[in-house]
């Protein structure tokens, strides 16, 4: 398998997190007994692992200047709750690009000369204030508002993306909108996230009723709102969901995993080692090596493979996550709900291909709009 030609890796800095968000990772750990699919793996995770880097920033540096155009993304936990090493490591890193992955609510612990310096920020929000501090805890969404509002006042000008998880309680429609539409927030680009991870609850949660009523219809109204936003206005709004997959489809191309996962995307662990995807933490078995001395352009490649790959939109979707197809935290039924969004999104911007096309032809809009950075931390596919 190819790999892409750039790596990116995630620096994970601490699993400590300063908020308690009701759909926090830590359910992707836990029982997973009593699934319909008796496939499902459990996971072993290394206890040894240290909550925080706890390594030579030394060994990381050597690492990464192994790679003339590497690209750093820090992660957590909440990474800003280490800020102090991210003012270190920005200052004495041979490293070509920063990234930041951040709930938003210790932004202003950073000066503003280092803000300046990231090429993307993502902020966590997942639409209008009750929406997000229903999810998020109270003050959440102000306490963001107001730190966004600030670092764009003192000088913030690059990519500012809105990543939002999405659940029941979630409408699409207008929760994208209400963040791409707003002109006080300034944010560049729109990302979202389904919370799919279930952890044993699918059978107490209304998920695939909304999914059918609710979420892929509303993903339907929202495509054509896309790409009426081109025609009307000349300018492809950057919702990645719709954006990284529409300009392969506009050039041809097929992908691999959207995410970049195992095979241009990387998470380095708080001990050093080196895994596959930011989600799999502590899960040893799959680590592809340690900074002390692998090489950052020849890390192994772990393929998605079982049921994804026989699927007819294999190329379209890459096999959307990489942490599933190993851990196989769905059952037949789970499994068959979430695939069926992703058939939506592909019928969705396969049904519009030819109205973009005649836009780029009429030269109202430009392929060249549709290029963004890749591998960025979003998903992209739902």
């Amino acid at each position: 398998m190819m790999r892409w030609i750039l790596v990116y890796f995630h620096l994970i800095l601490t699993d400590e997190c300063n908020l308690c968000c009701s759909y926090c990772r830590a359910k992707a750990f836990e029982e997973t007994a009593g699934r319909e699919d008796p496939t499902v793996l459990q996971t072993e995770i290394d206890p040894t692992l240290p909550p925080d880097l706890d390594f030579d920033l030394n060994l990381l540096y050597n690492f990464l200047k192994k790679d003339p155009t590497s690209t750093l993304t820090f992660y957590g936990g909440e990474p800003l709750m280490r800020a102090d090493l991210i003012n270190t490591i920005m200052q004495e890193a041979p490293v070509h690009r920063f990234m930041l992955q951040t709930n938003g609510i210790l932004l202003d612990h950073l000066a503003s000369q280092i803000i300046n310096r990231f090429s993307t920020i993502l902020v966590s929000l997942d639409g209008h204030e009750a929406l997000t501090d229903a999810n998020r805890g109270a003050g959440t969404y102000r306490n963001v508002i107001e730190n966004i509002k600030r670092i764009r006042q003192n000088g913030y000008t690059r990519e500012l993306i809105a990543r939002m998880t999405v659940t029941e309680s979630t409408d699409i429609v207008d929760a994208v909108h209400w963040l791409s539409d707003n002109p006080d927030y300034s944010f560049s680009s729109i990302h979202w996230q389904l919370d799919a991870n279930f952890a044993d609850d699918f059978s107490h949660r209304q998920f695939a009723d909304w999914v059918n009523e609710s979420y892929n219809p509303g993903i339907i109204r929202l495509v054509t709102d896309w790409v009426d936003h081109m025609e009307n206005e000349g300018e492809v709004q950057r919702w990645y969901p719709f954006l990284d997959p529409m300009e392969d489809l506009l050039c041809g191309r097929q992908s691999l995993l959207r995410c970049g996962s195992g095979h241009a995307n990387y998470s380095i662990m708080t001990d050093g080692h080196i895994a596959p995807c930011p989600v799999m933490i502590g899960m040893s078995q799959y680590y592809v090596g340690h900074i002390k001395d692998a090489d950052p352009l020849d890390l192994a490649v772990i393929a998605v493979n079982g049921e994804c790959a026989d699927c007819q939109i294999r190329g379209f979707c890459g096999g959307r996550c990489l942490y599933s197809n190993i851990t196989k935290p769905w059952g037949v039924a789970e499994r068959r709900v979430v695939c069926s969004t992703v058939e939506n999104l592909h019928a969705g911007l396969t049904d519009v291909l030819p109205r973009v096309k005649d836009l780029i032809d009429e030269g109202v809009i430009h392929l060249a709009d549709f290029s963004h950075e890749k591998f960025n931390g979003c998903e992209i596919i739902p």
